[in-house]
């Protein structure tokens, strides 16, 4: 009996070392109520489910075991509500009409503080539209008003781009660069280098640039590249004849 007990031992402490996770959630939809929600990560451009819990009485619970952090979705059906990322440590989501959040460990601190300070900046944008229809109704000229909202709309859309990119730089070696790019890159048409994602890939190490889902972004936006050269090229030849 006593040659069982280091081994005991020894399992107790690989068991307190497995990272866990505990995510509590509550929300004041009660649309929701009687749901599933899921989590979900992308692997191999497949969404597949990690965890999944019924929100009762306006909330949910999930636990289990993480291998790795991970960026992932929170999704009820196939809709995705929020992304968040899965880390050991207790994780505490809300989910009303006005806020959506997930805090209480350090990736997802950053992440959802970075997220409110990006949504302030959008906002300051969309601001100039309001301002400019103010201007309009108090007779400042049209030409004087889109040459000041214009100077203003590259000011903020700099200080914006110089934001995300440096958070991006900031987390180039876990996955909340790679997860902020991908957010970046979605809001594009199709995949396509931009000066803002050349800048970030231009200083980004070989780990970032060899991400799995950053290295395909930036392979399918190289090849629309040479497409839409190609087509310049067929087009300036064919006005030429």
């Amino acid at each position: 009996m006593d040659r069982l007990f280091p081994l005991f031992l020894l399992l107790g402490v690989f068991t307190s070392c497995t990272p866990n996770y505990e995510i509590e959630g509550c929300t004041s939809l009660s649309s929701l109520d009687g749901r599933m929600l899921y989590i979900k990560t992308l692997n191999n451009g497949n969404w597949e489910k990690v965890d999944s819990a019924e929100v009762i009485h306006g909330s949910f619970c999930m636990k289990g075991v993480v291998d790795s952090v991970m960026m992932v979705n929170l999704y009820m059906d196939e809709a995705n509500i929020m992304p968040l990322v899965l880390e050991k440590g207790k994780l505490k989501i809300i989910i009303n009409n006005t806020e959506l959040k997930a805090s209480g460990t350090p990736l997802n601190d950053a992440f959802y503080d970075f997220v409110e300070k990006k949504n302030a900046m959008d906002m300051e944008l969309s601001e100039l539209e309001r301002k400019e229809a103010r201007m309009v109704l108090e007779g400042a000229d049209l030409a004087d008003i889109h040459e000041q909202l214009a100077k203003e709309s590259r000011v903020l859309v700099e200080k914006t781009n110089k934001f995300v990119h440096q958070f991006i730089a900031d987390n180039y070696e876990n996955v909340l660069g790679s997860g902020v790019f991908m957010m970046i890159c979605s809001g594009l048409p199709y995949p396509i280098l931009t000066p803002q994602i050349e800048a970030i890939l231009k200083d980004a190490p070989d780990s970032f640039k060899n991400h799995q889902v950053v290295k395909e972004f930036t392979t399918k936006a190289k090849q629309n590249q040479q497409l839409i050269e190609e087509h310049q090229r067929l087009e300036q030849s064919s006005a030429m004849r």
